[in-house]
């Protein structure tokens, strides 16, 4: 099986995360469908439904977060220099427009674009990887492509 990078951060958030969901959710999901059932009649009882089908997301997520967590290389991008890898924060100029943005790259279960940080199979962040400040770099993206300049790399 193949290893999923990420961040010592994004491992924390991940293990956080499933913690919640065994010790917090679960047993709070499991007393609403004992209370539901308590109500009688389960075919017509939308309580009961609901939440059964809320258990059926905790329980999926926990098997997603349990394989993620046993699949994971924890990778600590403040050991890490030089051209754009996994980790790294890079700072780049739009050729066309001379907007400049910050991004991180994660991996997938950390990625979060609100939070400028992008997945290490995004588009951006493939096309920057292995290259360094002063490169151009061509992205293709729904809206066409693009022309980033890097002008920064940070590992942090």
């Amino acid at each position: 099986m193949e290893k999923i990078p990420f961040t010592p951060q994004g491992y924390a958030a991940l293990e956080i995360e499933l913690k919640t969901l065994k010790t917090i959710e679960r047993p709070a999901i499991i007393a609403a469908i004992a209370e539901a059932r308590a109500h009688g009649d389960l075919s017509e009882n939308a309580e009961y439904h609901s939440a059964k089908e809320k258990q059926s997301f905790i329980e999926g997520r926990i098997k997603e977060l349990d394989a993620a967590i046993g699949r994971a290389n924890v990778i600590d991008p403040s050991k890490l220099s030089g051209a754009i890898k996994f980790g790294a924060t890079v700072s780049v100029i739009d050729e066309d427009s001379d907007e400049e943005s910050t991004w991180k790259i994660v991996g997938e279960y950390e990625a979060d674009v609100e939070q400028r940080l992008i997945s290490i199979r995004s588009p951006l962040a493939r096309a920057l990887i292995g290259r360094d400040v002063g490169d151009s770099v061509e992205v293709q993206t729904p809206r066409g492509s693009k022309s980033y300049e890097i002008m920064d790399i940070k590992y942090t």
